[in-house]
């Protein structure tokens, strides 16, 4: 039988925070502004942004527990579905509050409903896609007559000042010899900086049945993709362990002692700048070779693409990669919103086609191409969508 999204629902918690109050909310590492936050916030493109972090205060003010199930919350309000008839709750994202218990029986805990399955999917920006795929093959297996799913992040936790030490950023003697490597260079802006800029806070819940919604559109979902390049790539995005120049990969449970882990930075969020500007579009170009020849598709077969863009600067390449593969999409049938929303992670493409589906520019027949791509070991996942 079919499957179909029949609603989704979205959470970004407190006010919109625009460039100017991101060091107020996050703090200034080493008591001092940043000297690279201009150069890669002209990069990203990004102009607002949620945090759950109370402005006046630095505390935290929602759990990533929380954020999602606001956001189920939402889904409910605005579908008038029930949590009584959840069959499944799978859930998606990169950073759960704990590593045990799993993420999704935490919210199902916090929405206090009946028993359901919950299922929890680990990653970067493909976890949500995967909780998303779970969902929609239960209900296209005729397993369960609806999932709900859902993505979110709580990036603010680890990008306050206080997970950062002073020599996060360059010294006074070292200011212009760094902006001079920013402006020539914009992968440099991105290690530096590019995480603390980038990512911010939010969820989103996505119902899926095997019906479609009357009175309102809804989505069949056609089918789902997911490649895992990781065969050709080493860690590039990763947090409990540390990258080696030889590729070699430790994990924080190899240290004596979590203490020892901590003092080497093992828990911070890290990212391989330069290998994410040599490998995202490459092998991302790579696996749309393969969507096109495994589903037969071309660009010419979409009215609507949605790619989640970690930052504005990856817009032109990832167009010239789609150009040389002939699935090139113009870019007037492009839909984002990361200036508005910003990068939240695994939840973005959702909080993109909540947008998308809400606004009023859908009609029956369209079709949509989702494109997330995922920089922890370079994971990409597509999903197809037809308005009915």
């Amino acid at each position: 039988m079919p499957a179909y999204i029949t609603g989704i629902g979205v959470f970004l918690p407190n006010q919109p925070i625009n460039n100017t109050e991101i060091e107020k909310v996050l703090g200034q590492v080493g008591g001092k502004r940043s000297r690279t936050r201009a150069t890669v916030l002209r990069s990203n493109g990004i102009k607002t942004r949620y945090y759950a972090v109370d402005p006046e205060t630095g505390k935290p003010t929602h759990t990533n527990c929380q954020l999602t199930a606001e956001a189920v919350r939402e889904l409910c309000r605005r579908t008038g579905f029930s949590l009584t008839d959840m069959d499944i709750l799978a859930c998606g994202t990169s950073g759960p509050d704990q590593l045990i218990p799993n993420h999704s029986v935490m919210v199902h805990a916090a929405l206090g409903c009946e028993p359901c399955e919950a299922v929890s999917t680990a990653g970067v920006c493909a976890s949500g896609l995967t909780a998303f795929k779970y969902g929609y093959l239960s209900v296209l297996s005729g397993a369960c007559r609806n999932a709900v799913t859902t993505a979110s992040e709580l990036a603010s936790a680890c990008l306050r000042s206080s997970y950062f030490t002073a020599d996060y950023q360059p010294s006074d003697a070292d200011d212009e010899q760094a902006a001079a490597r920013l402006s020539s260079d914009p992968a440099v802006a991105l290690e530096a900086d590019f995480l603390r800029w980038m990512l911010s806070d939010g969820a989103a819940a996505t119902l899926i049945t095997d019906e479609p919604r009357g009175g309102s559109v809804s989505l069949r979902i056609d089918w789902v993709e997911i490649f895992s390049m990781a065969h050709l790539a080493d860690p590039c995005m990763y947090t409990g362990g540390d990258k080696f120049d030889d590729g070699s990969f430790i994990g924080w449970r190899q240290m004596d002692t979590p203490g020892e882990a901590a003092r080497r930075g093992f828990f911070q969020l890290k990212q391989d700048a330069r290998q994410l500007d040599e490998l995202i579009t490459k092998l991302g170009g790579e696996t749309l070779t393969m969507l096109r020849e495994r589903r037969g598709v071309t660009g010419d077969d979409y009215d609507w693409f949605l790619p989640h863009l970690s930052s504005e600067y990856f817009r032109e390449p990832i167009a010239q990669v789609m150009a040389g593969c002939d699935f090139d999409i113009p870019r007037e049938k492009w839909f984002t919103n990361l200036s508005s929303k910003g990068n939240v992670g695994s939840a973005s493409v959702f909080v993109m086609l909540e947008e998308l589906l809400n606004g009023g520019r859908l009609s029956p027949g369209q079709k949509l191409l989702c494109f997330v791509p995922e920089s922890s070991r370079f994971t990409f996942g597509y999903t197809q969508l037809t308005v009915v």
